[in-house]
C-alpha cells in the first residue's frame, strides 16, 4: 500500500481523491482473454464507485502474452506511462508466461515432477528474476507517480498453466499437483516482490482452487486457463476486499 494520506493542519485526515483511476496492467489474464465477460478492472472500478460513492474510472492495459520483461517495457512506452501516471489504483498480474518454457518442458516428458528445476526451465534463477522484474514494475510504477498517494495491487495465481478438468484430461494428475507447486514458488516471489516494494500482494491461489485442494473448474473459461465470467467476478471482488474503505 501507499503512504498514508496526509492530514490537514489540525491532524484530521485531508479529504482522499474526488476520482479514483484505476489502471491494470499484466497478461491476458488481466486483458479478460477467452472470458466473453466484463474483465475484472473494470468490474472493480464499478464495485468501488458503488461501496464507496466515489467517482471511478478505469483503463485495461492487459496484453495477451506479456511477460515481466515486456511490462517493463510497456512502463518505458511514453502512452503507457502517461496513463500509469494518471491513477492513483494500479493492479498488476504478470508473470506466468515467464515460465511457458517450463511447460514445454513437461509437455516433453524429459524428465519428472521431482525436478525442481524443470530441466533449468523453472530454476530458482529463473524464479528470482521474475520476482525481480516484479519489483522492477512497482519501482517504475511509484515513479512515474511521482511519491503522490498510490495504491499497487499484486495479484498472483490459482495456476500458471492450465488447471481444473482440462488440465487434468490433458494432463493428468501428476501434470496438477507438479504445476500447483510451480505456482507456489512463482507466487512466493511475487508476493515477496509487492512487499518490498510497500505494494499488496492479492492472493487468488486459496480463493480459486483451496491452494491445489479444490477444483476451480466453475471459475475457468472453457481453455481451463483463463478465468471465465465468474472468475473475473471473484478476482474483482478479492481486489475490492484489498482497498480500505474510503
Amino acid at each position: 500500500m501507499a503512504a498514508p494520506s496526509p492530514t490537514g493542519p489540525d491532524g484530521a485526515a485531508a479529504p482522499g481523491p474526488r476520482h479514483l483511476n484505476i489502471v491494470g496492467l499484466g497478461d491476458s489474464v488481466t486483458a479478460g482473454s477467452q472470458c466473453n465477460c466484463t474483465p475484472f478492472v473494470q468490474q472493480l472500478a464499478k464495485l468501488l464507485a458503488d461501496r464507496d460513492q466515489v467517482p471511478t474510472s478505469a483503463t485495461n492495459l492487459g496484453v495477451g502474452g506479456l511477460t515481466s520483461v515486456g511490462l517493463m517495457q510497456m512502463l518505458d512506452d511514453p502512452s503507457t506511462s502517461q496513463t500509469v501516471a494518471a491513477a492513483n489504483i494500479v493492479v498488476i498480474t504478470v508473470g506466468a508466461n515467464d515460465l511457458l518454457p517450463a511447460l514445454s518442458w513437461w509437455d516433453r516428458g524429459s524428465g519428472s515432477a521431482n525436478d525442481q528445476n524443470c530441466g533449468g526451465a523453472c530454476d530458482s534463477a529463473t524464479l528470482d528474476a521474475v520476482g525481480a522484474q516484479v519489483a522492477g514494475a512497482i519501482a517504475r510504477v511509484q515513479w512515474l507517480r511521482g511519491g503522490r498517494p498510490t495504491t499497487i495491487l499484486v495479484t498472483d495465481y490459482w495456476n500458471v498453466f492450465v488447471d481444473g478438468a482440462v488440465g487434468l484430461a490433458t494432463r493428468g494428475t501428476g501434470y496438477l499437483t507438479w504445476s500447483g507447486e510451480l505456482t507456489d514458488r512463482l507466487n512466493a516471489r511475487i508476493c515477496s516482490a509487492a512487499l518490498i516494494q510497500n505494494a499488496t500482494c492479492v492472493d487468488l491461489r486459496g480463493p480459486f482452487d483451496a491452494n491445489g485442494t479444490k477444483d476451480p473448474t466453475a471459475l475457468l473459461a472453457a481453455d481451463g486457463d483463463h478465468p471465465d465470467a465468474a472468475g473475473h467476478t471473484l478476482i474483482a471482488d478479492q481486489l475490492l476486499a484489498a482497498l480500505p474503505a474510503g
